[in-house]
């Protein structure tokens, strides 16, 4: 991993996952703004890149593995997002809405911020639901139609680019969320299902870093880059 410093952090993650744990220990988005350098990310956040380059050249030297997803074939790796990572958010969200109206009807008044966790939950339930329905029917055949078939066509840049504001918006949602809970950090007197929520919501924020990873910088820029190369 040569000249870190300008190459974007979103690929740094793409040729190895493990990398994204270093990212996130030091706050630095690597799914929606995935598209900066490691050397503007660091500056954007106040962070010594060579400290954090130190961090990721270290990996080298484990003996850890990670999935190298970026050589999976796309129709796969459409296949795998939603087996999984859509599967993950059709099972959470629903408790993640349970427990936040829960929570806020006992501690909202002692507990404000927990009022507007509750309505920043139902949002994105219902961002993320139509969400997961527009990639399912519309943009995941056709990248397998692109794959299968090298059809020309299939997939459209618009799609793409309304997918990934989505993708800002889910992101923009969770990062209010993570403030208002002090980084998923429930008071010493919280209740069980209050510290529930919090460990729902942060387990909940992963998952979509890695989800939003997985398509913002392999699948949906593979996907394009093979629809430009036919004829």
């Amino acid at each position: 991993m040569n000249n870190l410093t300008q190459k974007p952090v979103g690929e740094i993650v793409a040729e190895d996952y493990r990398t994204a744990q270093v990212l996130r220990s030091h706050g630095l988005d690597f799914c929606c703004g995935g598209g900066k350098t490691l050397g503007k990310a660091c500056s954007s956040k106040k962070v010594d890149v060579e400290a954090v380059i130190n961090e990721l050249e270290a990996l080298k030297n484990t003996g850890e593995t990670e999935h190298n997803y970026n050589d999976w074939s796309l129709d796969f790796l459409a296949d795998y997002i939603e087996n999984n990572h859509h599967s993950f958010v059709r099972k959470m969200l629903p408790e993640l809405a349970f427990y936040a109206e829960k929570v806020s009807r006992v501690h909202g008044d002692r507990d404000p911020e927990l009022n507007e966790i509750r309505e920043l939950v139902f949002e994105l339930r219902a961002e993320m639901m139509a969400h997961l329905q527009k990639e399912e029917e519309d943009l995941f055949p056709q990248i397998k139609e692109l794959v299968r078939e090298n059809k020309k066509g299939s997939v459209k840049d618009a799609i793409v680019e309304a997918l990934e504001d989505e993708h800002d918006s889910a992101g923009e949602i969770m990062a209010q969320i993570e403030a208002l809970t002090n980084g998923f950090n429930p008071p010493s007197n919280a209740c069980s299902s209050y510290r529930v929520l919090f460990q729902n919501l942060q387990g909940f924020q992963d998952d979509l870093h890695k989800h939003v990873h997985l398509e913002n910088n392999i699948l949906f820029p593979k996907a394009l880059k093979l629809e430009k190369s036919l004829n």
